[in-house]
Formats: structure tokens, C-alpha cells, sequence
């Protein structure tokens, strides 16, 4: 509902509606709470005319260009990171609150980087009307850290990621099926230095096979060996925490699964930290789901996350050399809360807000 009473609902515009994301996006505007008035759906020029269902009805693709942002009140961006860079300035321009989901504006310091769950209160410092969503990976986790963050104090984290396919839209997701075919009966293959690469042939978007492999990389080289996607859980993190001295070393790997992300974490606080303490927290956290019985094989695997919305959280342990540190494994859909999600959670605040 609009935060003030008799005032008309306010006019959303999905940009890149007919993405991946743009895709998920749709299905929770029919699912979740509707805030919202007139819904417009807008796109490059190659899908305009199209017509897609949302909340019931049939909306018609627009394309991109400034006019459609005309008595739009808040725009969700999925786009790349070019599109977003040219076009959400325009839009904040007219008028319109901008929730950006690419990596353009993450790290402006005039452009908040929300997780509502987190710090909903800097969606309302928004000097250049614009609030970016944070990368997929860093929502993986952020939620369930910042909750143990508030109760033992956070030092450290030392991440490991296991990133999904989609991670590398749809061009990640075609390539890790065309190499599914190409690879499926050989009980051959990976057992021969070359084998896998000549099989498979195209990579995509990778630079190795991801078929029946495991690829230490995810991103953009950057200095010094390391990686865009590496850089991102770092400095997102911080940004997000209110924690510029957070002490963060990240490892992307991308894995042969089509959607969810997974990051194991070794965090160290400043006060000691036991494993039911950790588990408590968590248990209580907004937006986690403990599934931590091993025992029983009760822990998250991205088979059973994906198309869910929480951060889920298993393997808790304390650290066998460290009273003051734990280790945990977390699952999370990078299509859901890891992007469409957050957005619409974004979105939605500042509606409440108008």
C-alpha cells in the first residue's frame, strides 16, 4: 500500500522484463503483496510488442527510451551494467526512484547499497535517486553474517563460493546444458588430461568446461590475480555492514549447477562464539532458515533451495582453533533473493515511503 491514505498506488516500471531475472521479477509481482498500480514492462527495441502475463493480465513490452518513465514513480533495473549506467540516470531524472540490480552504481558513495533485512534505513539516502541491489553472491550470505555480526561482532570472513550457472545468464545456463548433452553416458571423460575440453567444445562464458568440472573463476581479471566476483563479497560486504576495515578474503568458483548459489564461511568475531549460540541467532534471524542437522543429512544443497526465497544455513560449527570463530555453509537463489527478490524488498520500501 502506498504510505499515504487515499493516495493513488504508485506506477512501477520493470526494466529488462524479459531477462532471467526480469523473468523472476514477474512471477513475484503475482505472488507477493501488490503495492503497486499501473505495472509498466519495458525492454530493449528486440522485445517490444511482446506481451507478458503479470498480476492476471497481459501487459504489453515497451521500449527503452525516456518517455517511458514518465509518471513512473519507482523503476527496477535489470539490465547490464552499460544499460543501467546511460539509462537509470534518465529515469532518476524524471522524477523516478531507480533500484538498480547490475554492479554500475554498487560502490558510488551517493548510491545506497540496501539489504532490507540489513540496513532498510538507507533506502531513504538517495541523493541521486538511485539504490543499488547488491551481486548475487554477496546476498547469499550477507543476511545470515549480518545477523551474527550483531550479536558476536564480526571481524573476518573467509569465503569460498560455489556459484551456479545462471550466475552467467542465460548464455551460463545453454552452455552448461549443450555440455550436459555432449558429456552424458561417457564414463570416459575426466579421467585423460584434454579429453573434457575437446568434447565439450564451446565454453560459453567460461574458460574451462563446466560440465563434470569445477572452474576456480567468476568475473573480470582484476589486479593482482584476483577476480571482479571476488572483489564484489569484499567490498559489498563492507558497504553493506557500515564496515569500511571488515577483513574479507574471497575464492569464486563456479560449479555445474543451473541455479542457486552456495558459500561456505569461515567468520571470526570479536567475542566468543559457540555453535547452539550461532544456531540460536540464526534460527531467529529474518529472511534464514536453519537446516543444520547433519546428523540426519539435514543441511542445504542448492537441489533443495533453489526457488526459494530465504538465505538458508547449515553445518554450523565452531572453530577446533579459534573459541571466537565459526564455520557455516549457505544456500541461496541467486535468481530469487540473490537478485529479483531483494529488488522487489527494495522496491517496496520506498513504495511504503511515497
Amino acid at each position: 500500500m502506498s504510505g499515504r491514505p487515499g493516495r493513488a498506488r504508485p506506477t512501477l516500471a520493470v526494466v529488462g522484463a524479459t531477462g532471467a531475472v526480469g523473468t523472476v521479477m514477474l512471477d513475484l509481482l503475482s505472488t507477493r503483496d501488490d503495492v503497486w498500480g499501473e505495472v509498466r514492462l519495458i525492454a530493449s527495441s528486440r522485445s517490444a510488442g511482446r506481451h507478458l502475463r503479470v498480476r492476471g493480465a497481459e501487459i504489453e513490452v515497451l521500449a527503452l527510451a525516456p518517455e517511458v518513465f514518465d509518471g513512473v514513480d519507482v523503476a527496477m533495473f535489470d539490465v547490464p551494467d552499460e544499460v543501467s549506467a546511460e539509462w537509470a540516470p534518465v529515469a532518476a531524472a524524471r522524477g523516478v526512484v531507480v533500484v538498480d540490480n547490475s554492479g554500475a552504481f554498487r560502490m558510488d558513495p551517493a548510491v545506497p547499497l540496501v539489504v532490507p533485512e540489513v540496513n532498510p534505513q538507507e533506502a531513504a539516502n538517495r541523493p541521486k535517486g538511485i539504490i543499488s541491489n547488491p551481486n548475487c553472491t554477496t546476498l547469499s550470505l550477507i543476511v545470515a553474517m549480518a545477523a551474527l555480526h550483531r550479536a558476536f561482532g564480526l571481524e573476518e570472513m573467509v569465503v569460498s563460493s560455489y556459484q551456479a550457472a545462471s550466475g552467467a545468464g542465460q548464455a551460463g545456463i545453454d552452455t552448461l546444458y549443450a555440455q550436459m548433452d555432449k558429456t552424458a553416458g561417457s564414463r570416459m571423460l575426466g579421467q585423460r588430461a584434454g579429453d573434457l575440453r575437446a568434447v565439450v567444445g564451446d565454453f560459453g562464458p567460461f574458460p574451462a568446461p563446466l560440465a563434470l568440472n569445477v572452474v576456480p573463476w567468476a568475473g573480470s581479471v582484476k589486479p593482482d590475480g584476483w577476480s571482479s566476483e571476488e572483489l564484489k563479497i569484499r567490498d559489498e560486504s563492507r558497504k553493506i555492514l557500515g564496515m569500511p576495515g571488515l577483513r574479507v578474503t574471497a575464492t569464486c568458483v563456479r560449479v555445474p549447477v543451473v541455479t542457486t548459489h552456495s558459500v561456505a564461511v569461515h567468520a571470526v568475531f570479536g567475542r566468543e562464539v559457540t555453535r547452539s549460540g550461532a544456531q540460536r541467532v540464526l534460527s531467529e534471524a529474518p529472511g534464514v532458515v536453519l537446516n543444520d542437522d547433519p546428523e540426519r543429512g539435514e543441511f542445504p544443497t542448492p537441489a533443495d533451495v533453489v526457488g526459494t526465497d530465504p538465505t538458508w544455513v547449515g553445518r554450523v560449527r565452531q572453530s577446533l582453533d579459534d573459541p571466537c570463530a565459526v564455520d557455516l555453509f549457505v544456500c541461496g537463489d541467486n535468481l530469487r533473493k540473490g537478485a529479483a527478490l531483494n529488488t522487489a524488498q527494495i522496491a517496496e520500501l520506498v513504495a511504503a515511503a511515497l
